[in-house]
Order: structure tokens, then sequence, then C-alpha cells
């Protein structure tokens, strides 16, 4: 099994490797792509670049790349679709309070909103370009949440290949996630919560 994972870390090395400076000018390309085109693994181009330049200057190239992909989206919502969609959803009950709820968002709240790893940074771009949010208070946001954003995936990132070298990590995590999981069915069941 060590055999296997050595093997792919090796691959995935060589392959960063033989691409060169294209590697992580890639990565920048994908990444500032990816708040355009969601389907795009934001984490494994940020690991491209952490593994390509260094923790310090793989983060300052992802945070950057992952700002102007993000503003991009935004921009291009607010400047071309806003007007269309507002036309088109504009009797829908739902969608419009939606918007306004969106709309009336604080700086704090979009900011921790898109700091959360697991949010669909391409939806949150498209929801503040609908509801035309200011761009200094959506720039501002994107500037402070994607410092934390930038850090997790890159960290979990370079973690998981370098895990590759050391196997008994990835079986610790697993065995730590399940064991949190019954752990968490056992206190629901004593405090009866739902």
């Amino acid at each position: 099994m060590e055999v296997v994972f050595n093997n792919f870390y090796d691959f995935i090395m060589s392959t960063i490797d033989s691409l060169g400076i294209y590697g992580p000018f890639l990565g920048c390309i994908f990444i500032i792509l990816e708040s355009i085109i969601p389907p795009l693994p934001l984490f494994v181009f940020i690991t491209i670049n952490y593994i390509g330049f260094g923790h310090f200057w793989g983060f300052v190239i992802s945070w950057v790349c992952t700002i102007i992909g993000c503003y991009i989206s935004f921009y291009l919502v607010k400047k071309f679709l806003r007007n269309w969609v507002i036309k088109k959803i504009r009797n829908i009950e739902l969608l419009t309070k939606c918007m306004k709820y969106i709309e009336n968002l604080s700086l704090t709240k979009i900011t921790v909103i898109l700091a959360i790893p697991f949010t669909p940074a391409f939806m949150m771009n498209i929801a503040a370009g609908l509801v035309n949010m200011d761009n200094k208070k959506f720039f501002i946001s994107i500037l402070i949440s994607k410092i934390f954003l930038v850090y997790f995936w890159g960290e979990i990132g370079t973690g998981i290949v370098e895990s590759f070298k050391n196997p008994s990590s990835i079986i610790t995590v697993v065995l730590m996630v399940i064991i949190a999981y019954f752990v968490s069915l056992l206190i629901k069941k004593i405090f009866k919560i739902d």
C-alpha cells in the first residue's frame, strides 16, 4: 500500500516539475476561471501554487488570483446580467425576498460567509452582482475572506500531498472522522438533539 502512495506522490511531483513555471501559471489561470466556472477544483490549483512557489508566495499568488476571479465574476454579472435577471424574476416573491436579504447583509456577515471553505464562491459572486452590491463592500469582503480560504485550502492540499509519503496519517484522519461521527451520534442520543 505504501508503494502505491509513494508512486502517486512521485507522479504528482514529477508532473508539477515537468510543467516548470507553466504549472503554477496554469494554476493561477485556473484559480481565476474557478470563480467563473464552478466545477473547477479550487483547492487543487491552490495546492499546485503552494508546491510550485512555496507556502508564502503560493499563498500570495493564490490569494490575489482568487480575488481577481471573484471580482471579475461579480462585475460581469452586475454589468451584463443583472437587469435581464431582475426583469425575469421580479414577480417571483421568494427570489425577490432572497435578493433583499442578501442585499442587506452587513460587510461582516458577507466576509464570514465567503471565508467558509465550502461556501460556493461562484454563487456568492453571482448573488452579489445580481443584488447590485456596492463594489467597495464586495471587494473588501473578498479581500479579507479569501485570506482564510486560501490558507485553509493551501495547508490542507499540501498536507494531503505530503501525506502520500506517510499513508498512516491518512488512516489516522479517516479513523478520527469515523470516531467523530459515532461520538456525535452518541451525544445526539444522550441529549436528545434532532
